[in-house]
């Protein structure tokens, strides 16, 4: 359970890199010729159309959630398996780039002491956290697991009848994911430690000089 304060810096970041990653879905499938995320209005930086109310409610109790997957139509695509890897690819690249552009304002914190201040520590903090989450959000969201984006780029390097049985598995992708999560977190297994948090830090490290989770 959060705090006030804690709520304060952590809602924020987390809208905003949700919020992020599905704009860029919407906007690459726009570009690609699809004008489904369009017509459902969620070719927008608006958080709210994003928002999915259950995912939301997880991250306050589970740490993990989520947002309301961007519709799109493979009908309209020219290409529809690459570009769909393109679709799925530019929502943790999007965040990636969101952290780079935060860890510089970090950097301005860094080399001015601002943090003194309650409000700028608070700014501090929050810019703090979207770094993270976005991060973190990049890297989960690229798991080869249904529905995460690293299974629709998976898919685009697979022979064609592991394509097939792979696409097999897509219904049940979401108990999957939550029978890893289980698991991991029952037999403490570090899994998302080594798949997730690693290759945040790894990536923190070239952006900030430091992995600060």
């Amino acid at each position: 359970m959060f705090d006030i304060v804690n709520l304060l810096i952590f809602v924020p970041g987390i809208l905003v890199a949700l919020t992020v990653h599905e704009f860029a879905h919407a906007f690459v499938a726009d570009k690609l010729g699809d004008p489904t995320p369009r017509l459902a209005k969620r070719l927008t930086l608006n958080p709210i159309p994003h928002i999915d109310p259950l995912g939301f409610i997880f991250l306050f109790f589970v740490k993990i959630g989520w947002a309301k997957p961007v519709p799109v139509n493979a009908f309209y695509l020219r290409n529809p398996e690459k570009d769909m890897a393109k679709i799925a690819l530019a929502g943790p690249l999007s965040n990636i780039i969101l952290a780079f552009l935060v860890s510089i304002i970090l950097r301005i914190f860094h080399f001015f002491p601002f943090t003194s201040n309650l409000i700028t520590l608070y700014l501090y903090k929050l810019f703090l956290a979207t770094y993270i989450i976005s991060l973190v959000l990049a890297f989960f969201n690229l798991l080869p697991i249904p529905p995460l984006d690293g299974s629709r780029i998976l898919v685009l390097f697979l022979p064609y009848e592991w394509k097939m049985r792979y696409r097999e598995i897509e219904p049940y992708g979401f108990y999957l994911l939550a029978g890893l999560i289980f698991i991991s977190y029952l037999m403490r297994i570090p899994l998302f430690e080594i798949l997730v948090f690693l290759p945040a830090r790894i990536i923190s490290n070239l952006l900030l000089g430091t992995a600060p989770f």
